[in-house]
């Protein structure tokens, strides 16, 4: 066989070149990847900030509500006899209008306490 004088031969260069692009194109693919997921790390913190206030706003709500209620009951406990009765008929009415009795838990509590 014959040797050539020179530099490296055409497909040699060919390969070489396809190496180098090939290992960009994968370092830049990386690069982009961790880009793209980061700015979804920080698109998404501001959404799970404002779901942790709103539920907090939520329990405020509940311990005020609660509060009242407490409040309600022991001004029940001073009243006795029928202005008991009435107030433990709002306290129901506050629970139904809270959300935290259905209808039918609210008739049969009303009646209860309305029957004895």
């Amino acid at each position: 066989m014959m040797r050539r004088r020179g530099g490296p031969g055409i497909l040699s260069t060919m390969a070489r070149t396809a190496v180098i692009s090939g290992t960009a194109t994968a370092v830049s693919n990386k690069v982009s990847a961790k880009g793209a997921a980061r700015a979804a790390t920080v698109q998404q913190q501001p959404t799970t900030e404002h779901a942790a206030a709103s539920a907090q706003g939520e329990i405020d709500q509940v311990k005020s509500q609660l509060a009242a209620l407490q409040a309600q009951q022991a001004e029940t406990m001073a009243l006795g006899g029928f202005g008991a009765m009435m107030a433990q008929l709002q306290q129901l009415v506050a629970l139904r209008q809270a959300g935290m009795l259905t209808a039918e838990e609210f008739t049969a509590a009303k009646t209860r306490l309305l029957a004895g």
